[in-house]
């Protein structure tokens, strides 16, 4: 893998983890087109996870360090005797909400990994996800105002969230347009629903590093291939905390259909590829 191989997937990885156009359809197209071997290109995949979940960490980093404070505080209080008192503040409440999201997203993941993988392989697969991403942005774009933040949030409304996180590990699926989707759906108001969708994107991307460490880096990496990935995985951060606050300001400002447009014609000239050549 080249230097310029490197940087076009960690942009690539960086901008569609966020944006609701679906990174894992744009590396699998990617690795397709460069004639990359996903086997080869695992552990920077893997890498590059971590290199948008510090995207995360910077943008959302008092909300993060506040959940991890109630988490202590939750401990406490069970060992005191007082209970989880979920409803004790917002904070505690949001990290109950993210908790549960996960539940969901994780068993999809684990029941249907050996499906989701051989999903990757199929073009046609792929750009059918584009298709439904698509869809259900243009269905987002098209709701109301919303009112529900997280006090009024209910614990069905982070199992639907979460069931559609699960749902966008399918490849052309995009996770942040899903997520967001279902928090819409759910009645939360837009600057919360896009800030919940990232949030439990946290677990939801340490969770798939845990998974697939082990695999991809047990041949190792050659010498010769750490720099490319320090490069790809400096420009997935750096495009990725641009992407954030870019669908930040979009979500709010209900300006969803240029990527309904891309992700429709993308998913033509996948599948119209795919039926001519592949």
């Amino acid at each position: 893998m080249t230097y310029l191989q490197a940087i076009i997937l960690g942009l690539a990885q960086g901008l569609s983890e966020f944006l609701p156009i679906s990174s894992s359809g744009h590396l699998a197209l990617l690795q397709y087109f460069f004639g990359v071997d996903a086997e080869q290109v695992l552990p920077f995949a893997v890498l590059l996870h971590l290199g948008t979940l510090i995207s995360v960490f910077i943008v959302y980093w008092n909300d993060i360090v506040e959940l991890v404070k109630e988490l202590g505080a939750v401990i406490k209080d069970i060992f005191t005797g007082k209970g989880l008192r979920v409803n004790a503040n917002p904070t505690r409440r949001l990290g109950f909400m993210i908790i549960v999201a996960t539940i969901p997203t994780a068993i999809i993941g684990l029941v249907f990994n050996d499906l989701f993988a051989s999903l990757y392989l199929s073009l046609i697969a792929i750009g059918t996800g584009l298709v439904i991403t698509g869809a259900i942005l243009l269905i987002a774009e098209k709701m109301g105002k919303n009112n529900k933040g997280v006090k009024e949030m209910k614990f069905r409304h982070a199992l639907f969230v979460g069931l559609m996180q699960g749902v966008a590990i399918c490849p052309g699926i995009s996770r942040s347009g899903s997520t967001l989707f279902g928090g819409l759906i759910s009645g939360l108001n837009r600057e919360f629903a896009v800030k919940f969708a990232f949030l439990i994107s946290i677990p939801s991307i340490l969770g798939s590093v845990i998974v697939e460490a082990p695999d991809a880096f047990k041949a190792g990496m050659s010498i010769a291939q750490i720099g490319p990935v320090i490069a790809g995985v400096v420009v997935a951060a750096l495009s990725g905390l641009f992407a954030i606050k870019a669908m930040i300001k979009l979500v709010s400002n209900k300006k969803l259909t240029g990527f309904t447009i891309y992700v429709w014609a993308l998913a033509i000239f996948v599948i119209g590829y795919a039926l001519m050549f592949a």
